[in-house]
């Protein structure tokens, strides 16, 4: 696979540009961890195609924050379990979150309603309580540059768009939340691979669970895949049979990424990665790490990744029709929420099934009325 996986022109004025935008981001007015107190809402938001609640469970290895009551970016040496039940605005149009100030308005903002810490058992119960009645399970592992508050308020939007049963899981590593922290974070990737892993397996153990949906943006995509390799490597091949594996916009040297495939080999259930062509914030991390390609950026219409994808047993989809509200591009998977259950069976009307393999295109259209899903080379089914 010496040609697989090389497509990402160099443009340094796209670069550029990129990392301008990347540092006009990071200067918006970020949420402080009282977004995490819960709050009193007499009246909540109602609506007839939206859930007025949504439940969110949430494993960290960030340390508490004692005086704030949040948890900041240094490593705890062990997890921290928590429950939320969010109030959802039902007149939002887009992905974009509005914080909560002192008075919410339940109308046009996410706001906790309940927050409660719970022992590991108790999550676990919790969690096991929440799965939905095919045996699916779904954990989300954020990216590079959030802070606690925002990885569980971007789950709470997800779970309230996807209008998926049960409540998703959160596993917040600790990211510095910073533009400027970009290896730090991934360090921190790296050094949270045995807490996922433990997450991973301990939900895994029950009968009940069927099926486990590890979902990983940008940076978490890359410690989702080192999670999976080393599940792999140490032969736990029955949590590996439970795993499907969706990753987002994933910052993953397209070298690294190759070596990652090579230890883990075919999954049982083939690995879904979203990408966009046109996603600003891969360019300025393939500047920061020497100009190399990212996964994230793969062109699907190139013949040699369509191939690529078939030898590798992969599912590429390219997503670049999504709308984005973060201005880079980045952010398309929280769009693709309410199509959640679609993608994660991967059944495109009849056609497809789970086994299938090859290089997609998402067709936001066309999704009302037919398929989501359309052939971008030629397709290929498990045996």
């Amino acid at each position: 696979m010496q040609r697989q996986f090389r497509d990402l022109p160099k443009a340094m004025p796209a670069i550029i540009v990129a990392i301008g935008l990347a540092m006009l981001a990071g200067c918006a007015t970020r949420p402080s961890p009282e977004v995490l107190t819960p709050v009193h809402l007499s009246e909540p938001p109602r609506s007839e195609t939206a859930p007025d609640r949504v439940r969110v469970l949430v494993a960290t290895n960030r340390t508490p924050d004692r005086v704030r009551g949040g948890f900041d970016s240094t490593w705890a040496e062990k997890l921290t379990y928590e429950q939320y039940a969010f109030s959802v605005p039902p007149g939002r149009k887009d992905t974009a979150i509005t914080y909560p100030k002192a008075k919410p308005d339940p109308e046009r903002q996410f706001a906790v309603v309940e927050r409660r810490q719970l022992p590991r058992d108790a999550f676990v119960q919790q969690a096991l309580a929440a799965v939905q009645p095919d045996g699916t399970v779904g954990i989300f592992v954020h990216g590079y540059n959030y802070s606690y508050q925002e990885a569980l308020y971007r789950t709470a939007q997800i779970a309230a768009d996807a209008k998926i049963p049960g409540a998703p899981i959160l596993f917040s590593w600790p990211s510095a939340a910073s533009v400027a922290g970009y290896v730090a974070d991934r360090d921190a990737a790296l050094s949270s691979r045995s807490e996922l892993d433990s997450l991973v397996t301990s939900l895994s153990a029950s009968g009940k669970v069927k099926r486990i949906i590890l979902f990983g943006h940008s940076m978490g995509g890359f410690l989702v895949m080192e999670t999976v390799r080393e599940l792999k490597l140490q032969h736990r091949d029955a949590v590996i049979g439970k795993l499907a594996v969706v990753l987002a916009a994933p910052d993953i040297d397209v070298d690294v990424f190759r070596s990652q495939l090579k230890d883990i080999g075919p999954m049982p259930n083939p690995i879904s990665l979203l990408v966009s062509k046109d996603d600003r914030a891969l360019v300025a991390s393939s500047f920061i790490a020497g100009e190399r390609a990212r996964v994230g950026r793969l062109d699907i219409d190139d013949p040699v990744i369509q191939e690529a994808a078939l030898q590798a047993r992969l599912r590429v989809i390219d997503i670049t029709s999504i709308k984005t509200s973060d201005g880079l591009g980045h952010d398309r998977y929280a769009s693709l929420a309410k199509f959640g259950a679609q993608l994660a069976s991967f059944e495109s009307g009849g056609r497809s099934t789970a086994g299938d393999v090859g290089a997609f295109v998402f067709d936001a259209a066309g999704a009302a009325v037919a398929s989501p899903f359309r052939l971008a080379g030629y397709v290929v089914r498990s045996q």
